[in-house]
């Protein structure tokens, strides 16, 4: 059954708008396209496109009448200013769809502050910033930066309010004219400081319903007015796509790091994004990174992506689809073909410049498309009216056809003062070029990055040096690990070693973008299986590998390890660091750790024979989870239906933590505290509480005929684990066999032993829990009992 042609409001004045409004009227299902206010093209271009004179003032209530007067059932906003404005929920009340974000939602380009906030809660690459309100500190910090940077007003100034300042000077005028003397107005009222990147940007336009996102194909734009990319920075010179630069890789890569992770992170705060999202993205040598978000279409990128937008797919249902939420149920394909766009402007354009020449178009072959931005109707002569004033774009097979096309075409345009690039797309012709030199393939080609592994050599070293202690130097770059035992002051020792790594503890470091701590998990959970046996940790060593290496990902690690050999007292001699394309995800990476220990020969533990029944079990706090039974965690949080960034919902170790910074309390690392009671030999045996609880880890260490008996009663259970039991109606024995309970190390010592021992630990500052006694075991009964459970972990 046909379905009869609907009407659409298009809402804007710009070449984008016109592109769009092209687009929208080669749809069967599209009646008329009426544009408000529209310009030149759209009001003599096309037979069922009609601009409208509407003023967009007191909410949108002419847009409004409008619309339900001629049956409008689809709005599309066009430019950023009346989506962070709320158009879109003006119009979901009166029942129309709108293919736009919310104004929360649309705060992604609205507030720079909100969208760099955004990124770093739910760890989406970006640079490094801070954001103030206060020119006296923002000052402060600019004068104090080391490196490059940049300002930008928070807020929307048309797209002027970014500085790139080269030196301090520059940077404290640039903020004292946007902060005191408020050139950009109350866009300036709060600004955004950050690192330059460098490297090569990309404009990456997707669709998103909220929960599906279907990337157009990347381009890149000309901001410089003039060829070779000098002169003053402008809206938009020119573009091309698909970008030769950016890949298959990258573009997985982004899919998952950046436009993926951003449309989820924006339903889970509660602002599902719907709409174009715009993610202008800078190829740094560690990976992309954002720049900035925007909230729809971009102006030249619209003008040479949506000619790619292949026959089979219908623009109009691809934005019904999406403004109604189910955008999986369309295609969205794209031609195999490449596009350029020549950006024609006023003469003195950026600066000022002449309106009212007339223009002429002449016919342009197939395959090329003359798109109207700064273009006026008067007296049925079609004359400039602003800056940029046309947009002509070529599509062809390759890219260098695409341009010859365009250009090709530009000479059908004339009007007095025309001026535009006569170089676009020249950086990705050499590109191009260059890589059809290549005589062979490489190493950086299949995805593995030499230099970044030796960048991050580099920034470690400091790490590492600070790790120093008698018998190693920890010194990077030798094919192996030093150590001497003798300048160390062994005598006869026995080597202890210990392997492990932090399990699924990394999928919420990963998820909450927080890397500085599992380092020092990863050190603890190989010292503490080290120190059990009476061993003094000496030297560690790491592994890292991942999809991509991201070098300031792999620095907070690795300083994470640093640490945790400091508090250890062991030297971190070495690592390896893997990249593997193919075998992790992007964004995701694997630790593992290896440590040696020593201790003297007849020193060695558990002294199994001298354990008896009678002795005392005593225990030292954990920090919480620490490093096991993580799968369980996150099943629990899942079925509790929260997100890591949600406000913790148990007592924080440290108030103001939310979820996943909470859970992500490293693990203790007991070594300092156990040495000078093991070195005086007044401890019998020891158990690292790991994945197994107490039932698995305590007989470890226990000879066949002895058990212990512990009781729940004789130590808090924390107000972590409380709430894991009670979310995940975990039984009492399984939250014992899973998880630590708030008991990260066991002891046994003798009755006489004990009162050494207590004064010793509590000179570490250690609090000593008496757990329980040994007791004789008989037959098979278990070695571990545990009572008191029902009452002391009772909710």
């Amino acid at each position: 059954m046909s379905v009869a042609p609907v009407n659409v409001l298009l809402v804007g004045a710009g070449g984008r708008e016109d592109a769009i409004a092209w687009a929208l009227a080669k749809s069967p299902r599209v009646k008329t396209v009426f544009v408000a206010p529209g310009n030149g093209g759209t009001e003599s271009g096309h037979a069922k496109v009609k601009n409208v004179s509407l003023a967009f003032g007191d909410n949108f209530k002419a847009l409004v009448t409008f619309s339900v007067e001629h049956d409008v059932r689809l709005v599309v906003p066009g430019p950023e200013q009346p989506l962070v404005e709320g158009i879109q929920t003006v119009f979901k009340k009166v029942g129309i769809p709108c293919f736009g974000p919310s104004p929360e939602a649309a705060r992604l380009e609205g507030s720079k502050a909100f969208s760099k906030d955004f990124m770093k809660k739910h760890g989406i690459p970006t640079a490094a910033y801070e954001v103030f309100t206060d020119f006296e500190k923002a000052k402060a910090y600019v004068t104090a930066f080391k490196g490059d940077l940049v300002i930008k007003a928070s807020g929307l100034a048309a797209g002027k309010g970014v500085l790139l300042p080269e030196t301090k000077e520059e940077a404290v005028e640039g903020l004292k004219s946007i902060m005191v003397d408020s050139v950009f107005g109350s866009a300036g009222q709060e600004v955004v400081v950050e690192e330059r990147l460098t490297g090569e940007e990309v404009s990456l336009l997707a669709f998103s319903d909220g929960y599906t996102v279907v990337p157009m194909p990347a381009a890149q734009d000309h901001k410089r007015a003039f060829d070779g990319d000098k002169g003053p920075n402008t809206g938009g010179m020119g573009a091309y796509a698909p970008a030769p630069i950016f890949t298959a890789e990258l573009a997985k890569q982004v899919q998952t790091s950046v436009l993926q992770a951003t449309v989820d992170g924006m339903r889970r705060d509660g602002f599902p994004f719907v709409g174009v999202l715009y993610a202008g993205l800078m190829l740094t040598p560690s990976g992309p990174k954002v720049l900035e978000f925007n909230a729809r279409f971009g102006d030249p990128e619209t003008q040479v992506v949506l000619p790619l937008l292949d026959d089979s797919s219908d623009l109009f249902e691809i934005m019904l689809a999406t403004a109604e939420g189910r955008l999986d149920s369309v295609k969205v394909a794209f031609k195999t073909a490449c596009a350029a766009t020549v950006v024609l402007a006023a003469k003195g354009y950026p600066g000022s410049y002449d309106k009212g020449k007339t223009i002429q178009i002449g016919s342009v072959p197939a395959g090329t498309y003359v798109f109207h931005a700064g273009t006026q109707v008067e007296n049925k002569v079609l004359q400039t009216s602003g800056g940029r004033v046309l947009a002509v774009t070529g599509v062809a097979s390759d890219l260098p056809k695409a341009i010859a096309a365009a250009y090709a075409s530009v000479d059908a345009v004339k009007f007095e003062g025309a001026q535009y690039r006569k170089d676009i797309g020249h950086r990705a012709v050499a590109l191009l070029a260059n890589t059809k030199k290549v005589a062979g393939a490489t190493y950086a080609a299949a995805g593995v990055d030499i230099d970044a592994g030796n960048a991050l050599v580099e920034v470690i070293k400091p790490l590492v040096k600070a790790t120093k202690r008698s018998g190693a130097d920890a010194d990077l770059g030798g094919f192996g690990g030093l150590f001497d035992l003798k300048a160390a002051g062994f005598r006869d020792p026995v080597l202890v070693s210990g392997t492990d790594g932090v399990g699924t503890k990394l999928k919420i470091a990963q998820s909450v973008g927080k890397h500085d701590t599992i380092g020092i998990d990863l050190v603890a959970m190989n010292v503490n299986d080290v120190i059990v046996q009476g061993a003094e940790p000496l030297f560690f060593l790491d592994y890292y590998a991942s999809s991509k290496l991201e070098i300031n990902v792999a620095r907070d690690v690795i300083a994470g390890i640093a640490a945790g050999c400091l508090d250890a007292g062991c030297a971190l001699v070495g690592g390896e660091t893997a990249e593997m394309p193919g075998i992790y995800t992007h964004g995701d990476y694997d630790l593992a750790g290896f440590v040696v220990g020593a201790v003297e020969r007849t020193d060695v533990l558990p002294d199994l024979a001298s354990i008896a029944p009678g002795d005392l079990v005593l225990g030292l706090a954990s920090s919480g989870v620490h490093s096991n039974g993580f799968s369980l965690v996150r099943h629990v949080v899942e079925r509790a239906g929260l997100d890591y960034d949600a406000a913790c919902p148990f007592e924080a170790p440290v108030e103001g933590q939310n979820l996943g910074e909470a859970l992500l309390t490293p693990t203790r690392i007991y070594v300092r505290q156990l040495l000078p009671s093991i070195r005086k030999k007044l401890i019998k045996a020891m158990s690292h509480i790991t994945g197994g609880g107490f039932p698995d880890n305590i007989p470890r260490t226990l000879p066949d005929h002895i058990g212990v008996k512990l009781d729940a009663r004789n130590w808090p259970l924390p107000p972590m684990f409380k709430w894991l039991k009670k979310a995940g109606d975990i039984a009492d024995s399984e939250l014992a066999r899973t998880f630590n309970c708030g008991i990260g190390m066991i002891m046994i010592v003798s009755k006489e032993n004990l009162a050494e021992v207590r004064k010793l630990l509590a000179e570490a500052g250690e609090e000593v829990y008496e757990l329980g006694s040994v007791v004789a075991r008989k037959g098979t009964e278990e070695q571990v009992e545990l009572i008191g459970t029902e009452v002391a972990w009772a909710s």
